[in-house]
């Protein structure tokens, strides 16, 4: 028999009251003052399992076939919640197995289930792997599931439950039905995220599994699985994710009324605990991480050197004219990271890359950036516009400076070393502070833009007149493929398009050629 059709402004049919009324009556509070005592589900917890488990009325199918991603701020529950899942993943009846006369959903459990709780770190795993255990042990799962240990969980009929990290990465095949992906904001490129993620996933969707993403609000500069899920927008995956609304970190009123929204009716939530390890971080003047763990928003940590929300602010689109007054930065490399040219309008303050290399990851040991390309992107800026100055930073590119200074002077094609501390802590303080202001515009170009977003601040024994700590631009770290020439040739050109306009400088008139 089919489904009976709403009767209920909004209904659907969904799975969810079976795995809801399942974890009701096998799962226990694992740990507290409450430990041992049945785990009844809050009602944002239930409302989520209705859309996790959401059916089609006409196939009988999930609608979400693919996974989901909750986001909310630490202490919320995500942790005993997933563990949760993972029970009535193992033994409960959580397939759509067709409906009953009256129209219902059916479930039935999974024949051999493989379940993976999964973090980047063995320490990460914890957070749903030491809230699983006792969910077992304390109460009625202990019977039907009594194999228990540190590092696995065998199941009836030769299922079982692990915990995987990226330093002990899943083999593509593994006949995987549901992962728990904990924590999936930390899950970066660089520590085997993405690769354990897409690994598990492809896995996963072999067996016509499902996946389930846990995760605190993220840093927008450190592109983290949770970061490229929620922005992927892909079909087949439920998001989650609870908004703050407006209001300051710093007004204790707005605080309070963005608390009360993030964690809804998480009734063991000590708020005013919260509010007490807000008003630490901020005194720490670390307001980003304070927005992020505890009201659930997506702010770039503290040392970020440009705010991503002010970086998408500044971007706009000119239409540059033949023979525009302009300035040039350029900085980078000659065979390794990256090499960056960008190109500044001085009337309009408008910015856009001449171009930018990046050292691809399968570059044989002989790779150098295409110097015809370069040479040729720096000849076309002259051809086709008013070059005033070229600033570049002459330390890895050097033969760029000499062939360019060889062809237009060393009047207009000038050494800028980045490496003197003072001068480039306040070239960037002046570039950040009219980027800002809106004073500085950015042409919507991918590279650049996230050249921008990844630098780091390095902070320098410089200080402004109000004895503010100045600094640089860096990677997050050394050996880190996440480049930033891009943003530094950006400073550059910023730095010589202040000095044209300190000094009075105007076009020249000239005829151009070879443009239309």
């Amino acid at each position: 028999m089919p489904w009976r059709g709403p009767q209920f402004p909004n209904e659907f049919p969904t799975l969810g009251y079976v795995r809801a009324e399942w974890i009701e009556a096998h799962c226990v509070i694992p740990d507290g003052e409450f430990a041992g005592q049945p785990f009844k589900l809050t009602d944002e917890q239930l409302l989520f399992l209705l859309w996790f488990d959401r059916l089609d009325p006409d196939t009988g199918r999930f609608v979400y076939d693919r996974g989901a991603q909750i986001v909310r701020p630490q202490k919320w529950g995500k942790g005993p919640f997933a563990a949760s899942i993972i029970c009535s993943e193992a033994t409960g009846p959580v397939l759509p197995a067709g409906w009953d006369v009256n129209g219902e959903p059916v479930g039935r459990p999974w024949p051999t289930p493989w379940i993976q709780a999964a973090a980047v770190s063995e320490g990460q795993t914890d957070n749903v792997w030491f809230s699983l255990l006792p969910m077992i042990e304390l109460g009625a799962l202990k019977e039907a599931i009594w194999d228990t240990g540190q590092t696995r969980i065998n199941l009836p009929n030769g299922g079982r439950i692990e915990p995987p990290t990226s330093s002990a990465l899943s083999r593509l095949g593994q006949r995987v039905t549901f992962v728990a992906q904990d924590q999936a904001e930390s899950w970066t490129a660089s520590r085997g995220g993405h690769q354990l993620a897409d690994t598990q996933r492809r896995n996963v969707a072999g067996m016509g599994g499902r996946w389930l993403e846990t995760c605190n609000a993220w840093d927008p500069n450190e592109a983290s699985v949770a970061q490229l899920t929620s922005e992927s927008g892909e079909p087949g995956v439920f998001f989650d994710d609870a908004d703050a609304g407006p209001g300051s970190v710093r007004n204790k009123a707005d605080r309070r009324k963005m608390l009360r929204k993030v964690y809804g009716d998480s009734w063991w939530v000590d708020l005013d605990r919260i509010e007490s390890e807000i008003q630490a971080l901020l005194a720490r003047s670390e307001a980003a991480q304070a927005e992020r763990f505890f009201l659930n928003r997506k702010q770039a940590g503290e040392d970020a050197a440009f705010a991503p929300e002010k970086v998408d602010d500044a971007v706009a689109e000119f239409d540059v004219d033949d023979g525009a007054f302009i300035t040039v930065g350029v900085d980078g490399a000659r065979f390794a990271d990256a090499l960056g040219i960008v190109a500044t309008e001085v009337e309009t303050g408008y910015q856009w890359p001449l171009g930018i290399w990046e050292r691809p990851e399968d570059a044989p040991d002989d790779y150098e950036h295409p110097a015809d390309e370069i040479d040729g992107a720096m000849s076309d800026a002259f051809d086709r516009f008013d070059v005033w100055r070229v600033y570049i930073d002459p330390q890895w590119i050097d033969h760029l400076m000499e062939k360019w200074q060889g062809r237009w002077g060393n009047r207009r094609v000038l050494p800028w070393y980045t490496n003197r501390t003072s001068q480039i802590a306040w070239a960037v303080r002046r570039y950040s502070d009219d980027l800002g202001a809106g004073v500085a515009l950015i042409q919507d170009h991918p590279k650049l833009l996230q050249h921008m977003k990844n630098a780091r601040k390095s902070k320098v024994n410089v200080y402004d007149d109000d004895h503010r700590q100045m600094h640089t631009l860096r990677k997050d770290r050394p050996d880190s493929p996440r480049k930033i020439d891009g943003a530094m040739a950006a400073v550059l050109s910023w730095e010589a398009r202040c000095d044209a306009v300190a000094s009075g400088e105007r076009p020249r008139e000239r005829v151009v050629r070879g443009w239309n």
